[in-house]
């Protein structure tokens, strides 16, 4: 289809058949969900820090957090076979929102770590249930078109509510941070009836499990050359602010970095429609190794700006092109399990970026270990490149 064809289907009506109403809805609830996410992403660390447990309370918060989201994320496809995407997503709305009202009555850390054992899981719900929604509610021909909106949908939440939650907490105290972080995921399930019907279609019994997945190469092989990306993503976010001493450089990077991100995958969508998703892993993955790569002459300001520029772009067509291709791959029925499965090279990955880095960096400096960071990215190249036989939006 050519682009002035599909700027003549927009003026004619084709956008209100790409994003209907139970598109609408689906991000509307995605970005609530994750606005209740991140609005206490860096809160809980900084109230564990207030509360007398140190720095060491603050890591075991997050970990606790990313521990149930990760084991929630390898059980999901058997509960989504089991009860279907509205249900589950209902449950994992109250699981992010009852336990932050609790933080109000105590900042001791066994409070804290039930909070975040038990929000993990209703992360891990609410990353991973309205991905696969908007890929069964998606017309075919344009998934990748819908799953670059949801990319926008899902990452404003990182640039907004990240940094408000923190602003929040300095200005009135922590209480009303964890009450407007449980309104959000509350707020959301306003939008669930809208879904029912529709999406009992998505979570037939019979859909393709967690272990079959991990034994395809077709979806194994995006999956992993996308978490190669992610551990990237997780040394930035753990270690930019300690590579790069001014506070402010430090702080404009993670900025640049997320909102390139957010965009390059809004965009890749369309393009991934028009030449096929798998055109794009590729040169997105070697974009992302370049970008980390330019990270061996920090802590020079052009250097940093540039590779977060890079970074981030290459990172962002990463997150979409991949995703499109597992969905092109699996039936209807397995679209839960691409999503959990590709979620899990997401967390993990930055989970496993992060320590590798932290032990690698004490040992040879920042240089070298971003050195050692982009040649791991550049080695799972191959892993992009390999293709099936073109399918009929491929050509």
């Amino acid at each position: 289809m050519s682009e002035s064809s599909r700027h003549g289907e927009a003026a004619g009506g084709a956008r209100p058949r790409l994003v209907g109403r139970r598109l609408a809805l689906v991000f509307a609830a995605t970005f609530l969900s994750l606005t209740g996410v991140f609005l206490l992403l860096s809160v809980v660390p900084m109230y564990a820090v207030d509360g007398g447990a140190g720095q060491a309370g603050a890591g075991v918060a997050t970990g606790s957090l990313m521990l149930t989201t990760v084991l929630t994320e390898l059980a999901l496809p058997r509960l989504l076979a089991r009860f279907g995407y509205v249900p589950v997503f209902a449950a994992g709305l109250l699981l992010l929102a009852l336990p932050a009202l609790a933080l109000t009555a105590s900042s001791g850390m066994a409070m804290i770590i039930a909070v975040s054992l038990v929000r993990g899981v209703g992360f891990g719900i609410a990353v991973v249930v309205p991905n696969a929604l908007v890929a069964a509610l998606a017309p075919a021909d344009r998934r990748g078109e819908a799953l670059g909106l949801f990319g926008l949908t899902a990452g404003l939440p990182t640039l907004l509510a990240l940094p408000l939650g923190v602003w929040l907490a300095g200005e009135v105290g922590y209480p009303p941070v964890f009450i407007a972080a449980a309104v959000a995921p509350l707020a959301a399930l306003a939008a669930l009836p809208g879904l029912r019907h529709r999406a009992h279609v998505a979570s037939t019994r019979g859909s393709l499990g967690m272990a079959a997945a991990l034994r395809s190469p077709d979806l194994l092989r995006p999956a992993a050359a996308f978490a190669s990306t992610a551990t990237a993503a997780g040394v930035l976010i753990t270690f930019l602010p300690e590579a790069v001493p001014a506070a402010g450089v430090a702080a404009a990077a993670l900025f640049v970095q997320p909102a390139a991100t957010t965009f390059a995958r809004w965009q890749a969508g369309r393009a991934g429609d028009r030449h096929g998703a798998a055109r794009l892993l590729a040169p997105a993955v070697a974009l992302s190794a370049a970008g980390v790569a330019l990270l061996v002459l920090v802590p020079d300001t052009v250097a940093v700006f540039a590779a977060m520029v890079l970074f981030g772009a290459g990172f962002g067509v990463t997150q979409n092109a991949s995703l499109a291709m597992m969905y092109e791959r699996a039936p209807v029925s397995g679209y839960g399990t691409v999503s959990a499965l590709w979620n899990i090279g997401y967390d993990g990955g930055m989970g496993v970026g992060g320590v590798a880095f932290g032990l690698a960096v004490a040992h040879t400096g920042y240089p070298a270990a971003f050195a050692a960071t982009a040649a791991l990215i550049f080695l799972c190249v191959p892993l992009a490149l390999r293709r099936r036989a073109p399918g009929p939006r491929a050509g």
